[in-house]
């Protein structure tokens, strides 16, 4: 059987490794001097729960797998189907392109052809920058087409801090702005409110252990580098996860099981929410012709 994610591509810095995939470009290992920092998964098992993944050319859903693009509907697949949306995207199961591999760093690129439900042709690139105790992520997407078009990014990595249970994590998000997950919905989001005097509101820390969250954060306040920054912690450790401001939304999922050690959370930074090829809430305008380029990344503190 083949590997469903590939060839396995490794890159260290010092103590710092990390392993990406060749189908998705995914982010499988992120650890420094053994220790690990995101919730990884066997090099032949298929991304639990999209672990890793790059989600493009839009993240999250789209609901009922149809939107509009110049007065014609458009007609996805049907990728999540027990609600009936098309989930996460058109390239985390096909294979992309090795462009340069180095010590400490790797490119990888694809093409998104014009295809049913997508019209517009775009090319995507994507690399992975090690430092001692760093990892950044830089992504970069052109439209190759005729017409302009609105994309989305996001990624879908699950943080740990080692062997730290993960209720025990302290999280801090600055988010004003929430869209409540609600089981019931098709599209598993409510309206969007401000975080203040609700359940949602992690501005000063909370234990991860409080909450059950697949829910979608805004309203994202930066700090005086102009990016958003989002931490978990534990005693003397901390893990940073910094977006660029493009990055307006960050997707909190905390999963029962996801790889044998119990609960996980997600931290998926995200141009744009989920329904934003409906909605156009964030998208990316791109012109023919024309790039756009954001990046995201982790530090360990402590």
């Amino acid at each position: 059987m083949a590997n469903p994610t590939g060839e396995q591509f490794e890159i260290t810095r010092g103590a710092a490794r990390a392993v990406v995939t060749e189908i998705g470009a995914g982010l499988r290992t992120f650890e420094i001097s053994g220790v690990p920092y995101v919730e990884t998964f066997d090099a032949e098992a298929k991304p639990p729960k999209g672990a890793g993944q790059v989600l493009l050319p839009w993240p999250n859903r789209t609901k009922g797998a149809e939107w509009t693009y110049q007065g014609e509907k458009q007609v996805l697949e049907v990728t999540e189907e027990a609600r009936g949306n098309a989930i996460h995207g058109l390239t985390r199961h096909r294979e992309w392109t090795l462009v340069e591999h180095a010590e400490s760093s790797i490119t990888f690129e694809i093409e998104v052809e014009a295809q049913p439900g997508w019209p517009v042709p775009l090319h995507a690139r994507i690399t992975y920058d090690l430092a001692p105790r760093a990892l950044t992520v830089t992504h970069e997407m052109r439209n190759e087409g005729e017409t302009p078009i609105g994309v989305g990014v996001g990624t879908h990595p699950y943080f740990r801090i080692g062997d730290v249970p993960t209720d025990e994590l302290t999280l801090t998000l600055p988010a004003t702005r929430v869209r409540p997950y609600l089981a019931e919905a098709q599209l598993p989001y409510g309206e969007e409110q401000d975080v203040e005097g609700t359940e949602y509101d992690f501005r000063t820390g909370r234990p991860v252990g409080e909450v059950d969250l697949d829910t979608a954060f805004g309203g994202l306040t930066a700090e005086q580098d102009g990016r958003h920054h989002h931490y978990l912690s534990h005693e003397d450790r901390t893990l940073e996860v910094w977006t660029d401001a493009d990055f307006r939304w960050v997707q909190v999922f905390t999963p029962a099981e996801l790889v044998g050690r119990g609960r996980a959370i997600a931290l998926e930074p995200m141009t744009c929410p989920a329904d934003a090829l409906n909605s156009g809430t964030d998208l990316i305008e791109l012109d023919p012709g024309t790039s756009w380029t954001g990046s995201w990344g982790i530090r360990i503190h402590g």
